[in-house]
């Protein structure tokens, strides 16, 4: 069943399939709800499957602000409450993490499910800044040395070679979006998450490191990390058989309830 709630000054869209215990699934970045249709195919049947759409991503409308985590997590709490759900399971991907992190450091969450999870504020070299700030410098500068449309030409230019695909690929309002929360660090509330963690993670995933994952579980009180050999950043479409196995293994008693 496909939904939408008209709230917050967006369309937001999300879809509602199975009976059972409540579980609301949150993608990634660049991503959609059917990024995650294989997770949801493992928890059905057995689970009501809340796979929601952010702001700005799949049929979802785009924030009429610059949001950051606070306010993805102030929808996806409305969301849950205009459903009449009480302490659902959440399961965050990437960015999907950052608002499960948030939303499970003050609200009432049977367990969270953290994959290869954003939340930790990624450590960064002099070359990132020296980066960062001949980005700046040059926004300011060309459009004066060569006119407004050959400057903006060459801005786009240089940002196409050094820019994160993430980056690249969103609108001006999603890229000031971006930009906002991966400078958000979540460590101080991860102590506040009383609710039963578990981590899934790719070894060789580089946008989240393997480091993240053990920052989380030593800062989650009740915590446990599953980390899998050879796998990235979608470690839940690289080792779909096992991270199902894993899944299950965790919601088990959700699952049979």
């Amino acid at each position: 069943m496909d939904k939408v709630l008209h709230i917050a000054g967006v369309d937001f869209h999300y879809t509602v399939a199975g009976e059972g215990y409540p579980v609301v699934l949150m993608h990634g970045w660049g991503c959609s709800h059917s990024t995650l249709a294989s997770v949801e195919a493992a928890l059905l049947p057995g689970m009501k499957v809340y796979n929601v759409d952010f702001p700005g991503f799949g049929s979802s409308s785009e924030p009429e602000g610059v949001w950051g985590v606070e306010e993805y997590t102030r929808l996806i709490e409305e969301m849950i409450k205009a459903e009449g759900l009480e302490s659902p399971v959440l399961l965050g991907h990437s960015f999907g993490g950052r608002v499960g992190i948030l939303y499970s450091s003050r609200n009432k969450v049977k367990k969270l499910i953290l994959v290869d999870a954003a939340g930790v504020k990624p450590t960064r070299t002099l070359k990132y800044y020296a980066k960062v700030y001949s980005y700046k410098a040059m926004k300011s500068v060309l459009p004066v040395l060569f006119g407004k449309k050959k400057g903006q030409e060459l801005i786009e230019k240089y940002r196409g070679k050094s820019g994160s695909s993430d980056y690249n690929n969103s609108t001006p309002k999603m890229r000031a979006i971006l930009s906002k929360v991966v400078n958000e660090d979540l460590k101080s509330v991860m102590p506040q998450i009383s609710c039963p963690t578990l981590l899934v993670w790719g070894k060789n995933d580089t946008a989240t490191p393997l480091k993240d994952a053990q920052i989380m579980e030593k800062l989650i009180p009740d915590a446990g990390l599953v980390a899998f050999d050879g796998v990235g950043h979608y470690s839940f479409l690289e080792n779909p058989y096992q991270f199902a196995a894993v899944l299950k293994s965790f919601l088990k008693d959700e699952m049979n309830g």
